[in-house]
């Protein structure tokens, strides 16, 4: 039986030999984080709409296909590797958000319901169309750029506050200060709309 210890260190490895330019170190590596990545995708799907027309392997499925054919990114460990897939994910679902927008020509727009996943703590959580909180954390990008981050990690990666404190290499206050300020912030900026 493989301790946890062994496999970061494995996942690590094989990042390096990735960037080093060995494409067959992502076959070996996606075993290593699948059930990391299925995890990270099932959290995002538990804020879809019914009847969503992707599913949590399918997205796993799309980021390797998009890691697979794209120039290697630089990823030390683990943790931003998943960071990094964390955010392909928000491209994969805004980019299906967007062609099924386009398909439906401005009818059912594809949406989202922003619960506790963002901690925007109110009665009944708002259903938000996803390339409307694109936006929003775009516009958020642009003002304050780790805050941004943080909701990145945690929104789409589903890293925890410790996780994504050592990933940004933040204290774990700052990182719960900045979680707070992107949270209102994006509230505020959702409900304009």
């Amino acid at each position: 039986m493989t301790d946890e210890h062994e496999v970061v260190g494995g996942v690590t490895e094989l990042l390096h030999a990735w960037n080093d330019g060995d494409v067959e170190a992502l076959k070996g590596l996606m075993p290593m984080v699948f059930a990391d990545l299925k995890r990270m995708a099932r959290l995002r799907f538990a804020s879809e709409r019914a009847g969503h027309t992707l599913q949590p392997t399918a997205i796993v499925n799309e980021v390797y296909l998009r890691l697979a054919r794209q120039d290697v990114p630089q990823l030390a460990n683990r943790d931003h590797f998943l960071a990094y897939a964390g955010k392909m994910m928000r491209w994969i679902l805004v980019d299906h958000a967007r062609r099924f927008r386009s398909e439906r020509r401005g009818g059912d727009q594809p949406t989202i319901c922003l619960n506790d996943d963002l901690g925007l703590e109110q009665a009944t959580a708002p259903v938000v169309d996803l390339i409307a909180l694109d936006e929003a954390l775009s516009r958020l990008e642009e003002l304050e750029p780790r805050q941004s981050r943080v909701v990145e990690l945690r929104y789409f990666a589903g890293l925890t506050i410790d996780e994504t404190a050592a990933l940004l290499g933040l204290s774990i206050s700052s990182v719960k200060d900045d979680w707070r300020m992107a949270r209102a912030w994006l509230y505020r900026e959702l409900r304009r709309r």
